[in-house]
């Protein structure tokens, strides 16, 4: 476990809080130029009021980070039709007409249970996944052409606030673990602008920033590390950044996808951390050391054997390969000029995910509304030797189910029967959508033996349970 939170290719749920600010000034050409930019204004103060203040999570890398491509088992690179193509594949902007504003939360719970070789038992919980307000992420994008410049309504521009990597577990304090943790936390944010160009009818490109810093606004934004009579904190910020491109060779007679190829790119960050050593509350050193965020590639396909005016079919798979070997060490610099080696020595590892969505469109049943109805498969590969396995991840391989419904409302229809969906007012929204999804991990159990810290060798079973919502308002 290094002391400002060990990684792992799992779920997890981080802590956010933020505020930003655009400002724009110009003479602002084309007819509805004005009216446009106050509803982007609009939009995004919006945005900002679903932001929570709070969240935490259990292990480094949390995977959903909207309702849409988690009921498909995050299978939605080659998708990536709604403004969380900020995240999953930038270049799918492209296929966002107008302006959307995109927020969610993620509700998670479940447990780490551990059984030593002589039979003691350990149970670690992931206190603050489930809070108030819990996780969430937060998406807007807009296209140019929407905003008043004709010219470029092949551009399209976006903003996101998700938390992709993070960590919070506890474990008793006078427990089997007080000598490598009792109480782990990660809350680390991503802030990502971004812009995607549409070459052509068939190839569109996406580059975005991805600026990883702590949830210090409201204080408390640091990673922590407690063991018996000891703290380890410290914050930073680093950059990386995301390449992707969305292919579509084959369309229907309406223009839309029948086949696409989503491939991303995402860099490697280095989070330079500076903290402090506490024994039992008294500072005895400043600290530092080094996070490395791992570089990921994912490929992407997908198809729609069934794509119609009244109903869609789709299929999705997508790979990708987490470059978790960047991890060698997270070793810990002293101010007394001492050094704390924290060996992690970790794998590159791939996620395969499946997924499918079956939508009916403006059906007779339910005039004015799109309904959809997804479910997907995850496969994720443990990336962590024993040597170095550390009780402060859930370092097991899993399997994971999602389930997921989607409703888009729109023209004459009410969203909870009482908000109009469609208005003829440029700031009323043309449609609301919701979106809902499930995802049960099914962790695989695990032996440790030879680890180097003696006290963690033992058997592990893990559950995680995991809920979503999103929110769509299309302008």
């Amino acid at each position: 476990m290094g002391p400002f939170g060990s990684i792992d290719n799992g779920p997890s749920i981080l802590g956010c809080s933020c505020r930003s600010l655009i400002g724009i000034h110009a003479v602002v050409p084309g007819k509805y130029s004005l009216s446009m930019l106050y509803l982007f204004g609009f939009s995004f103060v919006i945005w900002l009021l679903l932001q929570p203040l709070e969240a935490s999570a259990q292990a480094l890398r949390f995977q959903p980070q909207e309702a849409t491509a988690a009921g498909q088992g995050n299978a939605f690179v080659a998708q990536a039709d709604n403004a969380s193509a900020i995240h999953y594949n930038p270049a799918g902007l492209t296929q966002v007409s107008g302006i959307q504003v995109l927020s969610g939360t993620t509700l998670l719970g479940g447990s780490v249970k551990f059984k030593s070789p002589s039979g003691m038992d350990e149970r670690g919980d992931f206190g603050g996944s489930i809070a108030f307000p819990p996780p969430s992420y937060s998406y807007v994008s807009a296209n140019l052409g929407s905003l008043g410049w004709p010219s470029l309504s092949n551009v399209t521009v976006g903003l996101g606030l998700n938390s992709p990597f993070g960590l919070n577990i506890r474990y008793p304090s006078d427990g089997t673990f007080n000598t490598a943790v009792t109480t782990a936390a990660l809350p680390l944010i991503a802030i990502k602008p971004t812009v995607a160009y549409k070459l052509n009818d068939q190839l569109a490109i996406g580059v975005g920033a991805d600026i990883y810093t702590f949830a210090n606004f409201l204080g408390q934004g640091q990673v922590e590390l407690k063991q018996a009579g000891s703290e380890l904190n410290g914050k930073g910020t680093g950059a990386g950044a995301t390449f992707s491109l969305l292919y579509t060779p084959l369309r229907n007679s309406d223009g839309n996808p029948i086949a696409s190829i989503g491939l991303v790119y995402r860099t490697q960050a280095v989070l330079p951390l500076n903290g402090s050593l506490l024994i039992n509350g008294t500072k005895v050193a400043d600290a530092s050391t080094s996070l490395v965020l791992p570089q990921i590639y994912t490929g992407a396909i997908a198809i729609w054997p069934v794509r119609t005016s009244e109903r869609e079919w789709k299929l999705e798979l997508d790979v990708e390969y987490v470059g978790w070997k960047s991890n060698r060490d997270l070793d810990v610099h002293l101010s007394s000029g001492g050094v704390i080696p924290q060996p992690q020595q970790w794998k590159t590892v791939p996620v395969v995910a499946i997924g499918t969505e079956y939508k009916w469109l403006n059906p007779p049943w339910l005039p004015h509304w799109d309904v959809a109805l997804r479910s997907g498969y995850t496969r994720t590969e443990n990336p962590v030797p024993d040597r170095t396995f550390s009780p402060a991840i859930i370092s097991l391989s899993a399997n994971t189910l999602s389930l997921g419904a989607g409703f888009l409302c729109q023209d004459q229809g009410r969203f909870l029967g009482l908000i109009p969906c469609g208005g003829a007012s440029a700031l009323w929204t043309k449609a609301i959508g919701l979106d809902v999804a499930f995802q049960e991990w099914f962790y695989e159990s695990r032996t440790v033996a030879d680890n180097l810290n003696p006290t963690v060798n033992g058997t592990y079973h893990a559950f995680i349970h995991l809920g979503t919502v999103s929110l769509r308002f299309l302008f």
